[in-house]
């Protein structure tokens, strides 16, 4: 059920109405933008402590250690230095950089850009 319509029902008022006659749209969207945008960056070094990307290395039996196995046979026994896993295990030692996180940044805000479309609401009396 609309959320809206639920509002209005327990309210009487049209709450809905009220918030987009004062630019709702638009603060819903910044709100999509700003959330995609932070949530990526506070959650991207959580995800990778998660995957086995830790301070103390790469956990064994990991997810992280099965995709640097399938990296060090692929590259002829060696995990190749900038490459993918070396770049995540940085990340999981020593957090996001200021411009790892605005890089993760701008990608999350454009992921929220891209949903903000959930904002978009006329008027369906």
């Amino acid at each position: 059920m609309d959320i809206c319509k639920i509002l209005h029902r327990v309210t009487g008022e049209d709450i809905c109405e009220a918030i987009l006659a004062i630019g709702g749209e638009d603060i819903c969207k910044a709100v999509v933008i700003g959330a995609g945008g932070v949530g990526t960056v506070v959650v991207t070094p959580a995800l990778l402590a998660a995957l086995g990307f830790t301070s103390g290395g790469v956990v064994a039996g990991s997810i992280a250690a099965k995709l640097m196995s399938f990296f060090a046979i692929a590259n002829g026994g060696g995990v190749a230095a900038g490459g993918l896993v070396a770049f995540l295990q940085s990340i999981g030692a020593t957090g996001l950089s200021w411009i790892s996180a605005g890089v993760t940044g701008s990608a999350g805000a454009t992921m929220g850009w891209l949903l903000s479309a959930i904002c978009n609401r006329t008027k369906t009396d």
